[in-house]
């Protein structure tokens, strides 16, 4: 009898963890500079992007090396289904964030409450690839059509 609970008891455990997992994005991502696909400017060098969650609040810390090498900082929080504010984005000051499925987000980029600019961001089924497709105002200050494609680190 303890031998057939302990086994259900498993078993359990084993089918549920998935359900109480985290976020698929939350983690480190590097980005692959020879998959992604940039419409204007020069691709950066190297993009790192670290993805926390804490209480359904997201925290992304980004480290760009430019082209000319120059590191640019970046970091934005945001949660579901509110603006939140942005601060050194070249012309974006909020971000809206849409939940679309577990691996797939969408993103609203605003300026003084207009539409700027589009993410949408997708973590693979497998977990090791992130896909962000960014079209129009980049928080870099440009305007573009860009394919970022980013590897589990």
């Amino acid at each position: 009898m303890k031998t057939l609970f302990a086994l259900l008891l498993l078993g359990f455990v084993v089918t549920a963890a998935p359900a109480f997992a985290a976020d698929p994005i939350v983690g480190t991502w590097i980005l692959n500079v020879s998959k992604s696909k940039f419409s204007s400017g020069a691709a950066p060098k190297a993009v790192t992007r670290t993805y926390t969650e804490s209480a359904g609040v997201y925290t992304v810390d980004q480290l760009i090396t430019s082209a000319d090498g120059k590191e640019v900082p970046y970091k934005v929080q945001y949660r579901e289904g509110q603006d939140e504010p942005i601060s050194g984005a070249n012309g974006i000051d909020s971000i809206h964030a849409t939940k679309v499925s577990a691996n797939t987000w969408d993103f609203v980029m605003k300026s003084a409450g207009k539409e700027v600019g589009h993410v949408h961001r997708t973590v693979s089924a497998d977990g090791k690839t992130l896909t962000v497709h960014n079209t129009g105002k980049q928080p870099t200050g440009g305007t573009g059509d860009h394919t970022l494609v980013f590897d589990r680190k």
